[in-house]
C-alpha cells in the first residue's frame, strides 16, 4: 500500500509539473502574439512616407535658391515638424535636370504631412519668403511626390 501511494503521488506532482508548465507557456506565447498584433497595428495605423520635391530654378537662379534654403527654408521646415532627409543638386553631366534642387521630407504620415505644411505656410516667415519671390523669382515649378518604403526597403 506504500509503493501505490508512493506511486500516486509521483504522478500527481509530475502532474501540476506538467500543468505548471503548460500554463507558463500559454501565457508566454500569449504575450508574444499580443506584441507582435500591437507592432502589426501600430504600423498600420501610422504609416511612414517620404515626399520626393523639385524644385525647377529659373536658370542663372540655383545659386540664390540654395541660398534660401540653406539660410531661411530648412530652417522654417524643421520648426513645422517637416524633417528633411537631405538637399541634392544635380551634377553636370544630367543635362535635362539643369537648375534642380531635389530634396526628401520624412514624415510619419500623409496626414502629418499636411498639416505640418499647412502649418509651414501659414508662417509668417514663409509669408516674407513669398513676396520676396514675387519681386524676384527662383523657382519656375515645384513637383512633390509622395512615397512609402517596400517592404525590402533598407530605409523604413
Amino acid at each position: 500500500m506504500t509503493l501505490n501511494r508512493w506511486k500516486f503521488e509521483g504522478w500527481k506532482s509530475k502532474g501540476w509539473s506538467v500543468c505548471a508548465i503548460a500554463l507558463a507557456s500559454f501565457a508566454a506565447g500569449s504575450l508574444i502574439t499580443a506584441r507582435l498584433a500591437h507592432i502589426n497595428q501600430v504600423r498600420a495605423d501610422s504609416i511612414r512616407v517620404f515626399e520626393l520635391r523639385s524644385y525647377h530654378a529659373v536658370p542663372g537662379k540655383m545659386p540664390a535658391l540654395e541660398s534660401r534654403f540653406r539660410e531661411t527654408t530648412s530652417k522654417l521646415l524643421a520648426k513645422h515638424g517637416l524633417q528633411a532627409v537631405g538637399y541634392w543638386v544635380t551634377e553636370g553631366d544630367a543635362p535635362a535636370w539643369d537648375n534642380t534642387f531635389v530634396f526628401i521630407l520624412d514624415h510619419p504620415s500623409r496626414e502629418e504631412a499636411k498639416k505640418n505644411w499647412d502649418s509651414f505656410a501659414a508662417d509668417p516667415g514663409f509669408q516674407e519668403e513669398v513676396k520676396s519671390e514675387q519681386a524676384n523669382k527662383l523657382v519656375e515649378k515645384v513637383d512633390s511626390t509622395y512615397m512609402r518604403p517596400t517592404d525590402f526597403s533598407p530605409m523604413k
